[in-house]
Order: C-alpha cells, then structure tokens, then sequence
C-alpha cells in the first residue's frame, strides 16, 4: 500500500498498479485502438482514393494523431482514467492526492506515450515503471499521476473463537467502560489468530494483553483460567452486550429517560397544590397524570 496524502491532509492507502497488471491493461488498449486505426485507415483509403498523393499524407497523419493519441487522452478524461484495459483489469489513473485526472493530465500522459509507448515500443515505459517505486512511467511523473488498483482482494473476515462452555455467563458483573478501543481491537486480532502463532509466543501475547484488561476493569481473572479462554470469555460479554443493546425494544431502550422525566415532573409539581395532588395520585394508583 502506498500513503498519498491529500490536499486536505488525509493519508490515503492505494495500491499502486505493478508492470505486469499495467502491461496487460495497455495490451488490451492497443489491441482496440489498432483495430480502429486499421479499420478506419482502410475506409480513408477508399474514401480518398482520387485525391493527389499529399491529401492522402495529410489525411493520414491526421487519423495517426486522432486516433492513436486523441482517441486515448479522449477516454481517459470522459471516464476519470478508466480506458477499456484498465477497466477490464481493475485498474484507474488518478492524481498524486488521490483525486480524479482532468484533461490536461491525460494531454501529458498521451503526448509522453507517444514517444515512450508508441515510439519505442514500450520499452522506455517498462524501464521507467520497473525503476520507479510506484510503478509510474515517464507520462506518469510529469503529469503528476499514479495508476492504482481498484479491486483489491478484501480479507477474509475470520470469527472470534468463542470461549469454553464453563466460562459463557461469567463476567455479566465485569465493568468494561474503561477498555479502550484499541485494546478490543488487539485482543480480537490475537483470538482470530492464535491457531496461526507459535505456542509460546501467543502465551506471552495472550498473558500480556489480559494484564492490559486487568488492568482497565480493576478485576483479575478466575483463578486456573487460562489468559487466552479469559480473553474470549470477556470478548464474548461484550457482544452479548452489545446485542442485547442493539436488539432491545425502545421502550426497554428509553426506560432510564423515561424515569429520569418523570422525576422532573414530580419535582416541578412539588411546590403546587395541584401538582402535589397528582404527585400523590401516582404514588397511589401507580402511574402518573398527564402533564
């Protein structure tokens, strides 16, 4: 992943595309533009077939330049730096802070391919993307672009093993406000990869992180409990929490601003007669008059 920084500070990780992915994106893209330009090349033969030899010239170069560089710079600016190759190979061209290529760097970028693509066969831009860190060509570094993948193989979410039977239900009394984020964040790593560690090293890893939770709940472990099962014993209360707080009925939700409410109520009706009248009628009948 590479860190591009935006004009606003942010850092953003993409990607950069490599020769191989770039090379077949630009394979594909040649392919359709030589079959136009032949195609079109064979239909302005026909067309100018009574015209002297220098109109024949000049209507060549111009569908040379129209074609094989207008055509490209063309549909890199209509599609942000998406052409027909680096569409089919996830591929896109986009600027150095990560936003969408305008016109005029496609200008740069087609008028440098012309030379380090066209010219040379695409050796030059072999060179130069191979020797770059980013994999940029020629084009790339003066237009100030960078060509990235778009489709990235996202990882496998992996489950949090659950703890041992004998341990669901035991830390329902456990305070865990003050654990901090990121500190759930290395104990879910650590459950969803121990089986991967050496034994030894994920023992220490997974005694050091529970002394990290002692230490924010103030609580010690059962005794005889192994630092790994008390770790997945907490992580599963705190789903079972946050569970039971997503799927709680709002009623069950609001009930402590409910309560909190009618509180208020009871204390501004203190001090009136009628209010103390239906302050006294809630005790008595058990639910409070309108307000």
């Amino acid at each position: 992943m590479s860190g591009v920084v935006t004009g606003d500070a942010v850092v953003l990780g993409l990607q950069p595309a490599r020769l191989p992915s770039r090379a077949l994106a630009l394979l594909i893209d040649l392919v359709v533009v030589w079959a136009a330009y032949l195609l079109i090349s064979v239909g302005l033969a026909v067309a100018t077939a009574s015209l002297d030899e220098a109109a024949v010239m000049a209507v060549s170069i111009a569908t040379f330049l129209l074609v094989l560089v207008g055509a490209p710079i063309a549909v890199e600016t209509l599609t942000h730096g998406r052409s027909l190759g680096k569409a089919a190979c996830g591929l896109r061209v986009v600027r150095d802070d990560g936003g969408p290529i305008r016109f005029r760097h496609a200008l740069v970028r087609g008028a440098m391919g012309v030379v380090e693509i066209l010219m040379t066969f695409g050796v030059v831009a072999c060179i130069a993307s191979l020797v770059s860190a980013r994999g940029r060509r020629i084009g790339d570094v003066f237009a100030g672009t960078l060509v990235v993948r778009e489709r990235v193989p996202a990882a496998r979410a992996t489950a949090v093993p659950p703890p041992p039977p004998w341990l669901v239900g035991r830390f329902t009394q456990l305070d865990l406000s003050a654990v901090p984020d990121d500190l759930w964040l290395a104990i879910r790593q650590y459950l969803t990869r121990m089986r991967q560690l050496d034994p030894q090293v994920g023992r220490e890893l997974a005694e050091r992180l529970a002394d990290d939770l002692v230490a924010r709940t103030g609580t010690p472990p059962p005794a005889g409990v192994p630092a790994a099962d008390y770790l997945a014993g907490v992580v599963s209360e705190r789903q079972a929490r946050e569970a039971r707080r997503a799927f709680s009925p709002a009623g069950t939700a609001d009930g402590g601003s409910a309560g909190s409410g009618a509180r208020a109520v009871t204390g501004l009706g203190a001090g009136g007669g009628a209010e103390g009248a239906g302050e006294r009628s809630a005790r008595a009948t058990g639910f409070a008059p309108p307000a």
